[in-house]
């Protein structure tokens, strides 16, 4: 028998302090208009003192758990998309299985920068298409904002904190139709976080915060979201009109703007929540995705696809009959 991954579930957290433009251009030197004809974000949201990636991550997950109408024991894989671990090891996975008191099921991180839960879906996918799972919660949270230097203009305006979910069953109905992942380290000097407590003689003096070429980071994102459109379209025998939403990475809306011009679609087709929310790197697309289920926007039937693109540089597409 033939197995989907279908979408059972969704859910969301965004913490509860807001930092604005405004209050960015008080400690360093730009404003809200520069920031947000550049990238489209007016504000962000920004983890509290005692809040943790697996601590974000349980809320979106018994969002997702509950709208899925799911026993917690009936789920056999956690899979966590982070760049931000509550620590080194164990896994914020493991972490997250802990606080949701799931005993029998495996949980590991995967590490994809903001093509994270992209990648998740991709491995989460797999394991229900060979039989080995049947249900699978699939998580992106990040603290990008303690990984953020705040006195560095080029960086310090595009990130935010939150966590997404989903929930995928292994079902008869058509779920996700094909995913999508690549990537190519030769284009890690354009956006990279440094691990000081494991930096070499050479570079023991970086710190450990955020470091990103945008221009050229611009300019390759673009080129290769354009080619991921083709190969999925492609790979499922579609045409783009048969496609009802896009939902991208929400890393600035000029690259968004550029995909959907690409799939010749509307941005009343895309989700957008860049604008209040900036970029929170994996949980970013399963944020955007929640919100456009939850406020019943994608509808059952609907095909969605979804898109990241991160240091690495990684990128990917997963295609989805919701």
């Amino acid at each position: 028998m033939t197995f989907y991954s279908r979408v059972i579930g969704t859910g969301g957290y965004l913490p509860e302090e807001v930092r604005t433009n405004e209050q960015i251009s008080q400690t360093v030197d730009t404003s809200d208009s520069w920031i947000y004809e550049r990238t489209g974000i007016k504000s962000r949201r920004i983890a509290g003192p005692n809040e943790t990636a697996s601590s974000m991550a349980e809320i979106a997950a018994r969002q997702a758990i509950e709208a899925g109408a799911c026993d917690p024991e009936e789920i056999d894989l956690i899979i966590v998309a982070t760049g931000t671990p509550d620590r080194i090891y164990p896994s914020t996975g493991c972490l997250l299985q802990q606080r949701l008191r799931i005993k029998n099921c495996v949980a590991f991180d995967i590490q994809a920068a903001c093509s994270g839960s992209i990648f998740a879906l991709s491995i989460a996918d797999q394991y229900i298409k060979s039989g080995i799972a049947k249900k699978v919660l699939v998580i992106g949270s990040e603290i990008c904002s303690r990984v953020v230097d705040w006195t560095d203009r080029g960086t310090c305006i595009l990130f935010g904190d939150g966590a997404g979910a989903v929930l995928l069953s292994a079902s008869d109905e058509m779920g996700i139709l094909s995913t999508h992942i690549h990537s190519d380290g030769e284009y890690e000097s354009l956006l990279y976080c440094p691990n000081p407590q494991a930096a070499t003689e050479a570079n023991k003096q970086e710190a450990g915060y955020i470091n990103m070429r945008g221009n050229e980071v611009f300019k390759v994102a673009v080129n290769t979201l354009g080619r991921i459109v083709d190969e999925t379209l492609a790979a499922n025998n579609m045409d783009k009109s048969e496609v009802d939403w896009l939902v991208p990475h929400q890393a600035n809306t000029r690259i968004i703007e550029a995909t959907a011009k690409k799939l010749k679609m509307s941005m009343d087709q895309v989700v957008m929540t860049l604008e209040n929310q900036g970029n929170t790197s994996s949980a970013s697309v399963l944020l955007a995705f929640n919100e456009a289920v939850r406020d019943k926007r994608i509808q059952r039937g609907h095909v969605v696809l979804l898109e990241a693109f991160g240091a690495g540089f990684t990128w990917g597409s997963a295609l989805i009959k919701y």
